[in-house]
C-alpha cells in the first residue's frame, strides 16, 4: 500500500470495487494492485504539501471570493445589458506568494471570477497576467487583488 497518500490509495480501491459491483477477494486484491500501481505511477506529478494555518483567514478568503463571484456576476451582467463598451486590460501583478498550491488556489479564484481570466505566470520574476473585462484604473484592481487575494493565502500558506 502506498502510505504517502493514503486516501488517495483508498479512494482508487473504493472506485475499482464500485466499478467492477463485486467486492470479492479477487477483485479486492486486483484494486489494491491497481491503487498501488496508481500511485507509485503518480507520486512525482504530485503537487508538494503545503503548511496551512490560521483557519480565520481561510474563513475570511473564502466569503471574500464567494462575495466577488456574486459582485462580478452583477458587473458582468450589468455590462451585458447596458450595451457598454468594456474597458479591458492585461494586469501585470507582481506577487509574493511562491506556494505551489497558493498559485493553483489564486488561478482557480481569478478563474471563477467573472469578468477576469489568469493569462501567463511567469515564475522566474513571479508575475502573474491577468486579463481584466472592465476596469478604470488597472493599477488600483491589481492593489485589491493582492490585498483581497494574495495576502490571505500567503498568510495560509507560507
Amino acid at each position: 500500500m502506498s502510505l504517502s497518500r493514503p486516501l488517495v490509495w483508498f479512494g482508487l480501491l473504493a472506485l475499482w470495487l464500485l466499478l467492477n459491483g463485486s467486492i470479492a477477494p479477487g477483485q479486492i486484491l486486483l484494486g489494491m494492485i491497481v491503487a498501488t500501481f496508481a500511485c507509485w505511477t503518480a507520486a512525482p506529478v504530485w503537487p508538494p504539501k503545503s503548511r496551512v494555518s490560521n483557519v480565520m483567514t481561510i474563513a475570511a478568503l473564502l466569503l471574500a471570493v464567494v462575495t466577488d463571484i456574486v459582485k462580478s456576476n452583477i458587473a458582468v451582467l450589468r455590462l451585458i445589458l447596458s450595451g457598454g463598451t468594456p474597458r479591458s486590460a492585461f494586469v501585470r501583478i507582481p506577487l509574493e506568494l511562491t506556494d505551489e498550491n497558493g498559485l493553483a488556489i489564486l488561478a482557480c479564484i481569478v478563474t471563477a471570477t467573472p469578468g477576469s481570466a489568469w493569462i501567463q505566470h511567469d515564475s522566474a520574476r513571479r508575475i502573474v497576467t491577468i486579463h481584466v473585462l472592465d476596469t478604470d484604473d488597472a493599477d488600483a484592481w491589481a492593489a485589491e487583488f493582492r490585498q483581497t487575494y494574495e495576502r490571505r493565502l500567503v498568510e495560509i500558506l507560507q
